[in-house]
């Protein structure tokens, strides 16, 4: 890391302090969350004074700022955390924190979608404030920053970023689930796709656990189209790796904490209350994905079916206030009390409580106190990213006495596996793991927290904060090579002085995907005024040789482009056509393999809606650009595993294109059309442009001092690659500009 970047620009919803106004003047507190309270941790330790490297925080200070107040907390968070905040109206936040952030995504990816509200006034104000950030976020970014953006606020961010900072190493990381395809696609069409689309200006894109990252893959796949290969998805204009990154605590923060002998003392206070009994803990704030009722229902129905355990079992249960004054979390409060007050009162009396309710803020001490008191932790949310709760539980055992009973819907449950995991929405799960934790042996407690134990203080915060700028940096190398073989500044000028200087010119150039964009429907792909007129252009400058090398038929080329000066090869290297000449087939071919082989791609005609066959003289095209992409991906797998088998012993071969497989006849390739076409001409510029698989042939048999380029990003035998069809059209206007003036082709 210290090698390629100079700066960490971290950003998030909220900076690693909060302010408030209390007699018209700001006060400072540090956040208490677990995302701005584990990365405080990394930078401190990451980050010393007299390192080379450094770190911004970027984020916003956690309340509205009278105007005259600003210029202050800029200040502060310079010299104290190395922050810049950004400002928000109170009404602004309203809308975009407390409306489409916690009213429309947090229910909607923790797979409540009954809570989440759909409102164009929240959509817009999210895509407001994500412009903000940018804004603020421009005016601090330096070249050689890496930017790592975090959470569900800032979604939009990583593309809008992108934009300006083409070569700039982005990280994003979701704190919560992202949810399946089914639950994600409850946003309208516009949203979903500029969700997607904004994380995907990432270099990397971190979860908590691979469900997440499959998810997101998923969702990628039906919503921009983008396969991946390993988690790793190729985009016109970079690459995205999509990861996991389970995140850890300071365990050794912890660990210390619990050790310490005012920590001793408050354990001894707090044990003094509940002689005689084992003591269940809980600790969250007030939300409904946290399962807090179900919670507190698996309690009574262990006291309903274990009476022998009336006054022996005491459960502390803590709540956070969370978002206060919204109706819905009042209406939570209510009921959570009402439940407690039945359960006291069904079970309690005067010399036994069976509950201890606690409706407040625990300070740091507070919590670890608890944590080191209680025989039996009880995390069980209905839906979590990760849950760190349970990690701090286990890293405050220095005995390593105590059971974890862990919601199998929480993320840290993926690595957790030593705890007693449930299912927390089934009752008698919780009477199960609370009998097993109360009557554990202490062997078996100690054997199980030993372990996890060892695999939390591996992988803390510091661990998952290196690991993630460390993948950050690795996949902006990657892109680093790519980028040096990219078909811009000085290679490009490069290009473009070597073809004006050259005498005799071959311009070898495919057709879908590289002259003219891709479409649903092949027969839509029809050459626009400006191409005919641009090769009008480069095929009648004297110097010039242009061949058009398709895999389309020679009827359509005919028709389509058979007026203009260039030459043209069909069905991938079958057929040549000379300029205003006649077509003559470069190997001699058979079509007989097709019966045996057109029943097959019928069959996965059938099998896949949208799909449909190309059938040319040589050759048999399945094109499903217009299925369901999750289906077709399928498909196409199981079509080529098919025609694996049937084309084993027959003259043939399978090329994979852009969302359509081909089946042509071995020999004909556009490398070897290319090298005919070529010939003894000699010249002394050769320029090679295409988009896909079929197109590597031709890169491999040009010579070697030609310019060959791939579209995309690809691994490709091309020595260069430009970013999208657009660009390639750029580059021939600059190369027809030599020409003068256009050539009629009427």
């Amino acid at each position: 890391m210290e090698s390629s970047i100079s700066r960490l620009v971290i950003v998030s919803n909220r900076l690693p302090f909060t302010v408030s106004m209390a007699d018209g003047e700001p006060r400072f507190t540090v956040s208490s969350g677990g995302l701005t309270t584990g990365l405080w941790s990394y930078l401190r330790r990451a980050f010393q004074p007299g390192k080379q490297l450094d770190f911004l925080w970027l984020g916003w200070p956690g309340c509205s700022v009278p105007p005259e107040h600003e210029q202050a907390i800029r200040r502060y968070a310079d010299e104290h955390f190395h922050a810049a905040p950004v400002f928000l109206s109170e009404e602004r936040m309203d809308r975009f924190y407390h409306g489409f952030c916690n009213k429309t995504i947090w229910p909607l990816f923790h797979y409540f979608p009954t809570l989440a509200h759909i409102e164009e006034d929240y959509w817009r104000e999210y895509q407001d404030v994500n412009e903000l950030f940018g804004e603020a976020l421009l005016e601090v970014l330096r070249p050689g920053d890496l930017l790592w953006v975090h959470d569900y606020q800032l979604m939009l961010l990583p593309r809008m970023v992108r934009r300006r900072f083409p070569d700039m190493p982005i990280g994003f990381f979701l704190h919560i689930p992202f949810p399946s395809f089914e639950i994600f696609r409850l946003l309208p069409r516009a949203w979903r796709e500029e969700i997607i689309e904004g994380l995907l200006g990432a270099s990397l894109v971190g979860f908590h656990t691979h469900d997440y990252a499959r998810d997101f893959l998923k969702s990628v796949l039906r919503t921009a189209g983008h396969e991946h290969q390993l988690g790793r998805l190729t985009l016109p204009d970079h690459t995205v790796k999509v990861d996991t990154f389970p995140m850890g605590i300071d365990f050794e923060g912890f660990a210390r904490a619990a050790q310490l002998p005012e920590t001793t003392a408050r354990v001894e206070q707090l044990r003094a209350k509940c002689i005689g009994q084992k003591v269940i803990f809980s600790v969250d704030r007030l939300d409904y994905t946290k399962g807090l009722i179900n919670r507190l229902r698996g309690y009574d129905l262990f006291l309903k079916k274990n009476p022998h355990w009336r006054g022996r079992v005491v459960f502390i249960i803590s709540v956070a206030p969370s978002r206060i004054g919204v109706e819905s979390y009042q209406t939570m409060k209510d009921e959570l009390e009402q439940t407690v007050g039945r359960i006291i009162g069904t079970y309690g009396d005067v010399n036994w409580t069976p509950l201890i309710y606690q409706y407040r803020n625990l300070q740091f001490d507070e919590i670890v106190a608890h944590y080191r008191l209680c025989d039996v932790a009880l995390i069980t949310p209905l839906r979590d990213g990760m849950n760190l709760v349970a990690k701090e539980f286990i890293a405050s055992r220095p005995d390593q006495t105590g059971v974890l009973i862990l919601s199998e819907m929480a993320g840290a449950a993926k690595e957790m596996g030593e705890a007693l995991l449930i299912n927390p929405f089934h009752g008698e799960d919780f009477v199960r793991a609370l009998e097993q934790a109360l009557s554990m042996p202490v062997e078996d407690q100690i054997r199980r927290n030993q372990l996890l134990q060892e695999r939390l203080r591996r992988y803390d915060v510091n661990r998952w904060a290196e690991d993630f700028v460390s993948a950050m940096s690795g996949a902006q190398n990657t892109e680093s090579s790519r980028r040096a073989r990219a078909l811009t500044g000085k290679a490009q000028v490069t290009l473009i002085q070597h073809y004006h200087e050259a005498v005799h010119r071959a311009l070898l150039l495919d057709y879908d995907g590289t002259l003219v964009p891709l479409v649903d429907n092949p027969r839509l792909a029809r050459p626009d005024d400006e191409l005919m007129d641009l090769l009008a252009t480069l095929g009648g400058d004297p110097a010039n040789e242009v061949l058009i090398v398709s895999g389309r038929s020679r009827s359509t080329l005919e028709t389509w482009l058979g007026r203009l000066p260039v030459a043209l090869v069909a069905e991938h290297g079958v057929w040549l056509r000379p300029i205003n000449g006649q077509w003559r087939m470069l190997n001699l071919v058979t079509a007989d393999w097709k019966e045996a082989v057109r029943p097959i791609l019928q069959l996965y005609v059938d099998r896949l809606p949208g799909a449909f066959l190309e059938e040319k003289e040589f050759s048999i095209a399945w094109h499903y650009r217009r299925a369901d992409p999750e289906q077709a991906e399928q498909r196409a797998h199981e079509l080529l595993d098919d025609l694996a088998s049937y084309t084993r012993n027959i003259e043939v071969q399978v090329l994979e294109g852009n969302k359509v497989i081909e089946i042509h006849n071995t020999g004909a390739t556009k490398g070897t059309a290319a090298l005919d076409w070529i010939g003894t001409g000699k010249p002394d510029f050769i320029l090679g442009i295409g988009d896909d698989e079929t197109d590597e042939n031709l890169f491999q048999a040009l010579p070697q001092g030609a310019y060959s380029v791939r579209v995309g990003f690809a691994n490709t035998a091309a020595k260069y690659h430009i970013s999208n069809q657009p660009m390639v059209r750029r580059l021939l206007r600059e190369l027809a500009e030599a020409t003068g003036k256009s050539n009629p082709h009427a």
